[in-house]
């Protein structure tokens, strides 16, 4: 266990005080206000095309008042947790204000606009009441293809440009009709325009209805009404989460994590991360981390930001509001140039994998002085899989993304959970019978991997393996993913967990691939992905024997790893656990460890 200055409980109860307006419409209003943008999820999830985002639900929904500040998200995607505040203010300022009317939308992709990358299309519909801007809809959608030279824009890119097709902010909504020319010249870089086409009309959609129930809860409870409520929204969550801040431990800490390679060179990528809490506000400082790369792994300084603010969302009170309440509170210098805060026009399709490594870099960060806030490191990659060719039932050229789960990592008192998506990611596994249904695939294999976890006094989660077979048809296969080099490691004692692999053909002449290529597959050729399995957490000797046969059973560890990891012996006809041998081995193995330090 870590040596750490001991935590200070956090309470959630009570609230801080000082609302000055009646604390039961308050919540009442604030209720009405995030249902209304789970409402916008719901509706687009309904309406979309694409399986990312109707299956898998890669988006977010959210609404703004007429000063674009944030006053409700809905819960799907959290990368958006930073996304949202900042690309909605810098999109209308940059298209101007004054010119938008009753019925307009506008669109907008570009990454160097705070946004994170292509394939995430924000939609922006502002809300008039007469002619009286009231406030913002606003929807983000990860679009599986947006152009670029491999289907689903996930690519070994050396510059943004190859990625896809850059909207800057435009009308994409004119007086409640979509402008035909400028949604014709997008939907023309993109190679399965009819999904595509299907996903922006979902998106404007939710943003419609989004402005609906604005202008009922306006209806409702009056104008002036309203304004106060997001005032006393804004400052009752700042006072709420700097209460929560300030009940962390308060101190400077430093941490650092490598990704293994940026797609184009061997090199590996190194993070730095400080953090400082103090005054119930948290400072990241990213300088150190290693300048940009001419390849796609690069983050924007808005996805940077979006690791960051998740990290400190999750050490504190869970139920409080996401709203610029709490981003005032969270703080974040990255140097421009570097793979944490990329310059135009360095390429940003890979920053995800960048991003997912800094969220469990933060825990790592704040481990030794919060061990019982902290997990373990997390499968820590989206393990893209993106691919497209033309379907042979019908002949229409598809395009498929897939980010699969693996383990989650170890918890103070937890294992960590098998097969599942990690932070801010939050999508759900594409339904094998859905993916078989509208796509040209097989899904050959689709089970959790044994032995993959992180040994520990509670154990990592158990990776996926998850086999494809692109039945009768050649393909553009790109995998974009990490942690074969680097892989998900354990706190506390608690050992990594089983590294990423990606194989072809598996079953016949099988050929590891790298974690990031682009390849052109044959008629009936298998990919095989295996996703890592998340770190332990605490020394592996010190789990309960019990626990360890009971994963034994379940056929997530074997009989061998529990005697080597666990210093369990278990015999496999009786399915029982040997005390004695158990209690010998144990002993044995901690001599020997000790011998070695």
């Amino acid at each position: 266990m870590s040596k750490g200055a001991k935590p200070r409980p956090v309470a959630r109860e009570p609230q801080p005080t000082g609302l000055r307006m009646d604390p039961i419409r308050f919540e009442v209003m604030r209720s009405a206000f995030t249902a209304a943008a789970d409402e916008m999820a719901a509706a687009l999830r309904k309406a979309a095309y694409s399986t990312n985002i109707k299956t898998r639900a890669d988006f977010s929904c959210a609404l703004f008042d007429s000063q674009l500040r944030l006053i409700a998200q809905s819960f799907t995607q959290p990368v958006h947790l930073g996304s949202m505040p900042r690309v909605v203010p810098s999109a209308v300022g940059k298209y101007g204000v004054e010119k938008l009317g009753p019925g307009d939308a506008l669109v907008i992709n570009n990454p160097y606009c705070n946004a994170v990358h292509l394939n995430d299309v924000t939609v922006i519909a502002p809300f008039f009441s007469g002619n009286q801007l009231q406030g913002y809809a606003a929807t983000i959608a990860h679009h599986v293809d947006i152009g670029g030279y491999a289907p689903g824009g996930f690519c070994i890119s050396t510059e943004v440009y190859q990625e896809g097709v850059i909207i800057p902010v435009v009308r994409l909504v004119a007086e409640g009709k979509i402008v035909e020319d400028v949604f014709s010249l997008i939907l023309a870089n993109i190679r399965s325009p009819r999904q595509s086409a299907g996903d922006f009309r979902a998106q404007i959609a939710a943003a419609l209805l989004g402005q609906k129930r604005m202008a009922e809860i306006i209806a409702k409870f009056g104008d002036e009404t309203v304004k106060v409520f997001v005032e006393e929204l804004i400052e009752h969550t700042e006072r709420w989460s700097r209460q929560q801040i300030g009940a962390l431990v308060q101190g400077e800490y430093c941490a650092e994590a490598y990704r293994d390679d940026d797609g184009v060179t061997d090199r590996p990528i190194r993070l730095v991360l400080r953090g400082a809490v103090r005054d119930g506000e948290v400072f990241f400082d990213l300088t150190g981390s290693d300048e940009q790369r001419e390849s796609p792994m690069n983050c924007t300084l808005t996805q940077t930001y979006s690791a960051c603010a998740y990290v400190v969302k999750c050490l504190i009170d869970p139920d409080i509001p996401t709203n610029d309440g709490f981003y005032r509170l969270v703080h974040v210098e990255a140097p421009e140039g570097t793979v944490v805060h990329a310059r135009h026009p360095a390429g940003v399709v890979g920053g995800w994998e960048i991003a997912m490594r800094l969220c469990d870099l933060g825990f790592k960060l704040f481990s030794d002085a919060m061990p019982d806030k902290v997990m373990a490191c997390t499968k820590s990659i989206n393990c893209h899989m993106a691919c497209g060719g033309r379907d042979p039932r019908d002949g229409e050229y598809y395009t498929f993304l897939e980010t699969l789960g693996g383990g989650y990592g170890a918890r103070p008192n937890k294992d960590g959970m098998d097969g599942v998506q990690a932070h801010f990611q939050n999508t759900e596994n594409s339904a094998i019978e859905e993916t078989e249904n509208n796509y040209p695939f097989m899904i050959t294999r689709y089970e959790l991997i044994p032995d993959s976890e992180g040994a520990g006094r509670y154990r990592g989660g158990l990776g996926i393996r998850r086999d494809w077979m692109f039945r009768d048809h050649e393909s553009t296969l790109t995998i974009f993913s990490d942690s074969r080099k680097f892989p998900p490691w354990g706190l506390f004692g608690g050992g990594s967990g089983a590294p990423s692999r990606y194989i072809l053909n598996p079953d016949a002449e099988a050929t590891e691939l790298p974690s990031k290529v682009t390849a052109r597959l044959k008629p009936n050729s298998v990919i095989s992905y295996r996703t890592p399995g998340g770190g332990g957490y605490g020394p592996a000797l010190e789990r309960d024997p019990q626990r360890v046969l009971a994963d034994v059973i379940d056929g997530k560890v074997s009989v061998d790893r529990a005697r080597e990891a666990y210093g369990v012996v278990v015999d496999p006809l009786t399915r029982s656990v040997d005390p004695e041998a158990t209690r010998q081995l144990r002993e044995q193995m901690t001599a020997r460890k000790g011998v070695g330090q």
